[in-house]
């Protein structure tokens, strides 16, 4: 791959509905030609559970996630739920014809997710990204909650899935955005969706410890939201032999990020449209 100047975005925390009508207003400028493929980083405030595109409402309980406090929206792109908080969360948005996106999802993965490695790597942990992974034992492969299973060319550590990714391709652009908790309980997200009695909770909890982890866990320390995003952007630069212009939305994408928000992200006709 040639050289290429790309856009970096370092957001600062804001709620699930903006986050995604950001993501989204981004990837039509950048579709459209009017701004720099992207790499934003940003995090979430207040505490917010995603759904997939096509996950049902059902997952959720709704009486327990107003009892939470947490907001929810649903994504642009597939997957399973992820409760948003105490992350690093990245958002890789080009048009189809960058290099680095071309082909189809799991070529786009694979080239990809040499940049996420290697942003674990200078954080000191020794990751990895298979090309096929197994179904971990005992795990829910229909499940409700993203981290419980690994996908192809999703990074793992000490056989544990450490960040969840996931991709929306259109005619004139792709976005894969995807989590990176850095501390704190990872079961919390099983306190708010469906089940049918207390113990399959616990034991949904039981299952998502098994598969999935936290930076900190695996690293022993605590690592800061600026130092992590410092060192996924120098790895993107490296591997994918970018080079990052410090930027911010343009007057454009943010008027189109409010009315997505307004039209879209914080309307019920779309958080419950399965």
């Amino acid at each position: 791959m040639q050289p290429a100047n790309w856009r970096l975005i370092l957001s600062k925390p804001m709620a699930g509905a903006w986050n995604m009508a950001t993501d989204e207003a981004i990837l039509e400028a950048v579709g459209q030609g009017s701004a720099l493929p992207t790499l934003r980083l940003y995090a979430w405030n207040p505490a917010c559970l995603s759904l997939g595109y096509a996950q049902p409402i059902s997952d959720v309980d709704k009486e327990l996630l107003l009892q939470s406090g947490w907001d929810i929206v649903r994504r642009l792109t597939g997957g399973r739920a992820i409760l948003h908080t105490d992350e690093l969360t990245y958002a890789v948005i080009a048009p189809l014809n960058e290099p680095r996106v071309s082909g189809g999802i799991l070529e786009s993965y694979r080239r990809l997710a040499q940049g996420l490695l290697e942003g674990l790597h200078l954080l000191g942990l020794p990751a990895q990204a298979a090309q096929k992974y197994p179904i971990p034992p005992g795990s829910q492969p229909n499940g409700a909650v993203c981290f419980e299973v690994p996908s192809n060319y999703e990074i793992t550590a000490n056989g544990k899935k450490i960040i969840g990714s996931a991709q929306a391709r259109r005619i004139y652009g792709v976005l894969q955005h995807g989590s990176l908790p850095l501390t704190g309980d990872l079961t919390r997200i099983t306190r708010v969706l469906g089940f049918s009695d207390e113990a399959a909770r616990n034991e949904a909890a039981l299952r998502l410890l098994e598969h999935a982890t936290t930076l900190e866990t695996l690293i022993g320390s605590t690592i800061s939201w600026e130092e992590a995003a410092a060192a996924f952007a120098t790895a993107f630069e490296r591997c994918l032999d970018l080079r990052l212009e410090a930027g911010h939305l343009g007057g454009t994408e943010l008027k189109r990020a409010a009315e997505l928000v307004k039209q879209k992200y914080s309307n019920p006709t779309w958080t419950e449209r399965t």
